[in-house]
């Protein structure tokens, strides 16, 4: 199907949408529950009963047997979060107590808050080295160090301001909190294992509807995404029915464009470096790549399909009812809760979707393919569908005969891709394996074969029938290069970086925006690596591929035009040269 997406020719129309959820969801309709709560720490979604606690791995594929389970005391319950080593469990059982239970002994103790004064908003677990719970209350916060003998919880420091409502992402470690009126002021806190980061109060701006009437911030109009390591806050006016992007940083907040939203009624995912806005009422998704400078969407809004469904295979297009009536649901009904960064959690019928991108329908909707070539390089969620589908659109537009500059510009992309892993001191496992080859064969190494000393990461492969789960060592190089930490703690799960300069390349356009904010002024990093650091191994292609799956494919038929040919090869070879000269540098 890939292979004939490509080969009916780049920028074909009628694709059915850009962006799915794979049927079957992960089922967690259990009888006698009180609601569903994801912990986005440990990716459990949870399903409390009067006396037990049960959870699902959501990281993990669609379980078949029954959920985990732990018996906790019976009670009220708000919201559920596991401890970040999952040995204790922490219950918000109403607006003024959290139970914090044992796991292993079954001991229990409680944070109370002053009834007459202040109410609980929430808390959270995090690894940041003073303290393991952050305790939101209207108050303030309170940070909380956990001692396990004899499982009890001490006041490390509160931090007293008035607040309305809080955000807070485990992926960023940001929390947001609103006050104000309008809840339109904000104070903020990364808390991580680099330790804390205050972020400079802000506020976010609002249109009037009426001259006396000023609407008010409501907490589901707001999103912190993370998307290519960098943090950022979505803001939805419903009144322009825009959306606010703002970016952080150390000493500053900055706004950094406004997306027409067109509703006033959507969601936010982030898929795969990828911000998704959803409109609920029209049913369909926007895609939007912030590494571009015009911030324009990546392509039509076009609805959301639900893959697997067992319907006739001969219907080549369905509605949305019927994909409604096939899984028993609504497609972005009323009981639909999005979390953050790519599940939607369907309350009303005890399912869980996560979100995908069809990166396949992505590269056929466009003509344009140095732009796409581009767009599928920053792409990490598919690596071997990424390779599959950039050596495919080489081909095609060889063999479609576009223009000789097109094509060097579209071969310039895909080899400044793998001169960039090799800049970063990557290997590149596939030429390896060539290089070995020809060693034991007593041959002499293809030109540009070499290859660094420093072994490659297991699983990481540049064939697109091998398992593309990896782990690249080029994430090991960022961190531990990164000049902005002093030091990290390994808390047993991410080791989080507050970083001061990205390898995000894609970034520079954007960043020459802030030269306002000031020069010592760095970003604020979530400590998810950035594209190249944590995909660029697997995504890249060598020359040596280039050779092997466009330029042997497309020799016979291109015989006929050989003086095309020639200068498709000639400007290969230029690129290449280039990619040299710049690895040198």
């Amino acid at each position: 199907m890939l292979g004939n997406q490509i080969q009916g020719g780049l920028g074909t129309s009628g694709a059915l949408s850009h962006a799915y959820v794979q049927h079957p969801p992960l089922r967690c309709d259990i009888p006698d529950t009180q609601g569903l709560f994801y912990d986005d720490a440990n990716k459990f979604l949870i399903a409390p009963t009067a006396d037990r606690i049960l959870y699902w791995k959501t990281i993990l594929p669609t379980p078949s047997g029954p959920p985990n389970s732990d018996p906790v005391n019976e009670g009220p319950v708000l919201s559920v979060r596991y401890s970040l080593d999952h040995k204790v469990i922490g219950i918000q059982r109403s607006r003024h107590e959290i139970e914090f239970r044992n796991r292993e002994t079954g001991e229990t103790c409680s944070k109370k808050c002053r009834a007459d004064s202040e109410t609980v908003l929430g808390f959270f677990w995090t690894d940041c080295p003073t303290c393991d719970v952050i305790l939101v209350k209207t108050s303030g916060l309170d940070l909380l160090a956990y001692e396990p003998q004899p499982h009890a919880f001490h006041l490390v420091e509160s931090k007293k301001f008035n607040v309305s409502w809080y955000l807070y992402t485990h992926e960023s470690r940001l929390i947001l909190l609103a006050s104000g009126m309008q809840c339109t002021m904000f104070t903020g806190y990364q808390f991580s294992a680099g330790g804390i980061v205050k972020i400079p109060k802000f506020e976010m701006m609002m249109s009037k509807s009426e001259a006396n009437n000023k609407p008010v911030l409501a907490a589901d109009d707001v999103y912190i995404v993370t998307v290519y390591g960098r943090i950022y806050c979505l803001q939805l006016d419903r009144v322009s029915m825009s959306l606010n992007l703002y970016r952080f940083y150390r000493d500053a907040v900055v706004q950094q464009c406004t997306l027409p939203t067109y509703s006033s009624r959507i969601a936010v995912s982030a898929v795969d470096n990828i911000i998704m806005v959803h409109q609920i009422d029209a049913k369909v998704v926007m895609l939007y790549d912030v590494s571009l400078d015009s911030y324009a969407p990546v392509s039509a809004p076009l609805p959301l399909l639900l893959r697997g469904l067992p319907i006739n295979s001969r219907q080549v297009s369905q509605t949305a009812d019927s994909q409604s009536s096939a899984y028993g649901g609504t497609i972005y009904g009323e009981g639909w809760n999005f979390l953050i960064p790519d599940l939607i959690c369907d309350a009303e019928n005890g399912l869980l979707w996560k979100l995908h991108l069809d990166l396949a329908a992505i590269a056929a909707s466009s003509s344009d393919a140095p732009s796409i070539l581009e767009f599928l390089q920053r792409r990490k969620s598919d690596p071997s569908m990424v390779k599959t589908l950039c050596l495919a659109i080489v081909r095609t537009i060889i063999l479609e005969r576009r223009s000789v500059p097109t094509v060097a510009k579209a071969m310039d992309v895909v080899l400044d891709s793998y001169t960039r892993l090799m800049k970063m001191g990557g290997a590149f496992p596939g030429v390896r394996r060539i290089h070995e080859q020809n060693q034991q064969s007593g041959s002499q190494p293809i030109d540009g074969s070499h290859v660094v000393s420093q072994e490659s990461s297991p699983g990481t492969t540049v064939s697109p029938a091998v398992n593309p789960d990896h782990g690249s060592e080029a994430v090991d190089i960022y961190v531990q290069s990164n000049p902005g930490v002093e030091h990290t703690i390994d808390r047993g799960l991410l080791n989080i970086n507050i970083s001061s300069d990205s390898v995000d390349n894609t970034s520079d356009a954007v960043d020459k925006r802030q030269q306002a904010v000031g020069e010592a002024s760095r970003p604020l990093s979530s400590g998810t690596m950035t594209q190249h650091g944590q995909h660029a191994g697997t995504v890249a292609i060598s020359p040596i591929e280039m050779f092997q799956s466009v330029f042997t494919l497309v020799e016979d038929e291109m015989m006929g035009d050989p003086a095309y040919l020639i200068a498709v090869i000639i400007e290969f070879l230029r690129s290449m040269l280039g990619c040299a000269v710049s690895k040198e540098q």
